[in-house]
């Protein structure tokens, strides 16, 4: 009864670290997997293509032998250019993490057609540069030095131009990921010139900060990169910026790290998330970005509409970059790009003019070989409607819709061009007009051309914006989908914004069904449904058949700004004979998923501070039984939230007051992590103690994990290896142990420091895995030789025997005791190296980056420099290598136990505070408390 007693709560703890786990993968599961289908399609090259390598200068090939600056080609193109003889306009494509050079060329061989079809009036040079592939999103200790060598790269290209005609002064710059960070870099440099980069365009780039702050490296150079934009963004208003993100494809780089700062004073830079990007309308994956058609086409666009035509480079006008910019990438008005369209036109042809006075109007055209002028009377209208909107089934950049300022009784004689006003949507082309801000036009006219093959949809119609904008409020986020908002359309008209109220934090996540009934089956054009974001580029848009049911997911990629009072909407671009049906429910995946997808980085950092405080609940029991609990035992017991997360939030309250934090600043104390993440609008309520628990349900199931593994590698080594003997070797340095450190040391030195680092981990996996082993034979025998002595003191109570008998049955019952005695500190012993090993295992898997790093450049440089952990390393090789020969016996009798057990709590109170957007400094704190461990085997 006891034993079972026992077990409940055992059973209850695995039930509840089981489901936070099953949590986690929900997350894990929603950001991976569950988003939309891929609706790009693939770029083709028409001819074979071919990179030209350009020759450097000596001394920049000595100072960069690993990289490499190419252009791209193909055909008779690439055989023309190998001469180097250019009159294009240079632009270069700098790849990021692990990315190739060759990626350039979906952009290379569209802008080649491109320039095929204005029979090369001008035309683009694609250069490329090799970074050797280099994992600069995991290791930046090469961030600088790639940034130095596309400045000279720049300096070069300019150089292929010398004496042409239309020679360039500038290059523009493609960067893909961690590419277009180095090339916001270069405004850093000291000897660059701001003059060199006019256009800077930005895909799927982690601008704000880093994916993983694996090292200080990679955090100073975007401390240095993203101070200089803030503090020098006067200087910046000549370089024109656009930042493509992928949107929720992208698991690798989320969309709001990939938003520039919002600046006052920078007016001139402008981040979309490509599922908005007009034309294109799709969410694309980390890779797909530099390859997806849609949205390199409208890149290519943009960058021929750059063009001024006297100068034939792109153009030095930064107010027509921007315009050019916003035409392709947020509002497509169906035209081809005209920087200053005519103000008036007149309409002209031979086309029939028709008046319509009602407030309702559909036309269908199909072979009509008549154009057709319909006016719409706006006397009659003003008063009784705020706005018209009008659709335009014909997808062409012909103007369409336009508003009449002199008109007699049959035609309009002066019109201003409307169509610049419309909207291009995947069906249709659509405007709306507020009457109250055209007050001299007296008709609005639509024109409808000939049309010869094709059928084409015209509708218009006059409404109050009141009658047309509903609004929904979202279900709380604790209602987990078991209650919902609804509201109902009977749909009279061609729009509706239904607000999605309160909806305005990263930590919100719906599901909205839009169903649709229709009274005639007849065929109607696709339904249009767009979830707008008023403060970003961030909408998405869906296509859906008419009558059906369809499933949106809403959830954002940045939060609602401070001072915005802008609702989100959703758009249904509805059929006027149809019901639709809005439903919305909170999705609990899609939170989990918002979770991991904005905090998986943090991750780590909550699970090293379960298994520090663990480590230090062992040491606590260690004190007070003189036995080292069970590590899943003791995790349940002292991996509590509420021993750390009060007194960080404390802090982050306090530093909200100016005496604070001028007594904070005094001490040299560095601002708090949490603090920062609020500042950038990624932290919420209840999300650190959310963390902290998927932090002990990870470090629950893995130290199961970890547990088992060492059985199974133990039975293996039985049935391969014969057991030794468990021995005790009192002696925690000995001269060939100090070789080893010596030897480790001097391999961190002269290599890389996570090489040491792993080494000495497999030599403590080896050794706890031999302990294991050493335990269980003991135990066997200490089993089999208590059933003996049972059996033997059966029988001497039963027959009479001598004297010496009954000491060889005294004197095995003590040997039995030592024996017991000693398995007993063995296995306290080895629980102890379980929960130290697991804490290493968290240090090796964060300096794994840098090893990796390492071993794909060894063939070009034997030592890693800058080493984010070479003197971490060299410490931790040194305390490890007496570790891994300690006992508990030894640590038991220390007078710095006390301290040992009380320091990990602080420690993994520092570790949330400072640990979290500086996930190098985990290794510290850990260091540092095994470090205390270590002086408890000596004093």
């Amino acid at each position: 009864m006891g034993r079972a007693g026992r077990r409940l709560p055992a059973v209850a703890a695995a039930l509840f670290y089981g489901a936070l786990a099953a949590l986690v993968l929900l997350g894990v599961r929603d950001v991976l997997f569950l988003y939309e289908e891929n609706r790009c399609s693939m770029t083709y090259m028409y001819e074979y293509p071919e990179y030209l390598k350009i020759k450097l200068p000596k001394k920049t090939a000595r100072r960069y032998p690993v990289y490499e600056l190419y252009l791209y080609g193909e055909g008779n193109y690439a055989e023309e250019n190998k001469n180097l003889l250019l009159t294009g306009i240079p632009v270069l494509f700098l790849p990021g993490n692990a990315g190739s050079y060759k990626q350039v060329r979906s952009l290379g061989s569209i802008a080649l057609r491109k320039a095929e079809d204005v029979d090369f009036k001008y035309h683009f040079n694609f250069f490329s540069v090799n970074f050797n592939e280099e994992l600069v999103a995991l290791y930046g200790g090469s961030l600088q030095r790639q940034t130095k060598f596309v400045h000279e790269c720049i300096k070069v290209i300019l150089k292929l131009y010398k004496d042409r005609e239309f020679a360039p002064t500038s290059v523009a710059i493609v960067g893909h990921s961690m590419g277009g960070l180095v090339a916001r870099a270069l405004l850093t440099l000291k000897n660059f010139k701001p003059e060199l980069i006019k256009l800077l365009i930005t895909q799927a780039t982690p601008h704000v900060a880093p994916v993983m702050p694996l090292d200080k490296y990679l955090t100073d150079f975007y401390t240095a990169v993203n101070n200089h934009w803030i503090l020098k963004a006067q200087d910046l208003r000549n370089l024109t910026t656009l930042s493509v993100a992928g949107g929720f494809r992208d698991y690798q780089v989320r969309s709001g790290l990939a938003f520039l700062p919002r600046l006052s004073q920078h007016d001139s830079a402008l981040s979309v998330v490509s599922s908005a990007v007009p034309r294109a309308w799709a969410s694309t994956d980390h890779l797909s970005i530099v390859w997806c058609k849609e949205l390199i086409l409208a890149t290519i666009r943009a960058f021929f509409d750059l063009v001024d035509e006297n100068t034939r480079q792109i153009t030095e006008d930064p107010k027509k970059r921007m315009a050019v910019l916003n035409h392709h990438f947020v509002r497509h008005p169906a035209k081809i790009f005209e920087e200053n369209p005519e103000a008036f036109t007149e309409l002209t042809g031979a086309f029939m003019w028709i008046t319509v006075k009602a407030s309702k109007w559909t036309y269908s055209f199909y072979n009509d070989s008549d154009g057709k002028y319909f006016t719409f009377p706006l006397a009659s209208h003003r008063k009784s409607y705020s706005h018209v909107y009008c659709e335009n089934s014909m997808l062409d950049t012909s103007s369409w819709i336009y508003g009449c300022i002199n008109s007699n009784s049959s035609m309009c004689l002066e019109a201003t061009d409307l169509s610049w006003k419309a909207e291009l949507l995947p069906t249709t082309k659509v405007v709306i007009l507020k009457l109250q801000d055209y007050p001299s036009l007296s008709h609005i006219v639509i024109q409808a051309p000939p049309t010869v093959g094709n059928k084409y949809t015209l509708d218009c119609e006059f409404f109050k914006e009141d009658s047309r904008t509903l609004q929904l409020p979202v279900t709380h986020l604790f209602s987990f989908g078991l209650s919902s908002s609804k509201i109902l359309l009977n749909s009279t008209g061609l729009l509706y914004n239904v607000q999605l109220q309160h909806f305005n934090q990263i930590y919100q996540a719906f599901k909205i069904y839009i169903e649709s009934h229709c009274q005639s089956l007849k065929e109607r054009k696709p339904g249009v449904y767009r979830l707008h974001i008023p403060w970003s580029h961030e909408d998405s848009i869906i296509v859906a058949k008419v009558p059906s049911f369809t499933e949106i997911s809403a959830k954002l990629h940045t939060p609602q700004p401070e001072n915005d009072n802008r609702v989100p909407e959703l758009n249904i671009y509805s059929s006027s004979d149809c019901q639709y049906e809005v439903i919305l429910k909170t999705s609990l995946v899609q939170i989990l998923g918002q979770i991991i997808r904005f905090h998986a980085g943090t991750l780590p950092v909550y699970v090293v501070s379960n298994i520090l405080l663990t480590y230090g609940g062992q040491l606590s029991t260690l004190i007070s039984t003189g036995q080292c609990s069970d590590f899943s035992l003791e995790l349940v017991r002292t991996a509590k939230p509420y021993k750390v997360e009060p007194l960080i939030s404390i802090v982050v309250f306090l530093q909200g007051f100016h005496w604070f934090r001028v007594i904070w600043e005094s001490l040299s104390l560095p601002e708090v992590d949490a603090a920062v993440l609020s500042s950038q609008d990624a932290w919420f309520p209840l999300v650190s103690l959310i963390l902290f628990l998927f932090g002990t349900g990870i470090v629950y199931w893995s130290g199961v994990f970890f547990s088992t593994s060492l059985r199974l590698f133990s039975s293996l080594w039985l049935t391969l290896i014969r057991p030794t003997v468990l021995h005790k070797d009192n002696k925690l340095i000995t001269p060939r142990k100090l070789c080893g450190v010596l030897s480790l040391a001097l391999v961190s030195w002269t290599t890389c420091g996570a090489f040491a680092v792993f080494i000495i981990y497999l030599q403590y996996l080896f050794k706890v895995i031999k302990l294991h082993v050493n335990v269980r034979v003991e135990q066997n025998m200490l089993n089999g030789d208590s059933d003996r002595s049972k059996e033997t003191s059966r029988i001497t109570s039963i027959h009479t025997v001598k004297n010496q008998s009954s000491m060889d049955s005294t004197s095995k019952a003590t040997q039995l005791l030592s024996n017991t005695t000693t398995i007993a500190e063995a296995v306290n012993s080895l629980k102890m190296h379980v929960t130290i090993l697991n804490l290493f295992t968290w240090i090796v898997l964060l300096n794994l980056p840098s090893l990796i790093y390492w071993l794909k450049n060894l063939r070009y440089n034997v030592r890693l420099d800058p080493d984010p952990c070479r003197s971490t390393a060299i410490i931790l090789v040194c305390i490890l290598e007496i570790l891994m020969n300690s006992s508990t016996s030894e640590v038991k009798s220390s007078k710095l136990l006390k301290i040992a057990a009380k320091v990990p709590l602080p420690l993994s109170v520092a570790m949330l505070a400072f640990g979290r957007m500086h996930l190098y400094k985990v290794p510290h704190f850990v260091t540092f408390s095994l470090l205390l461990h270590v002086l408890c085997c000596f004093v």
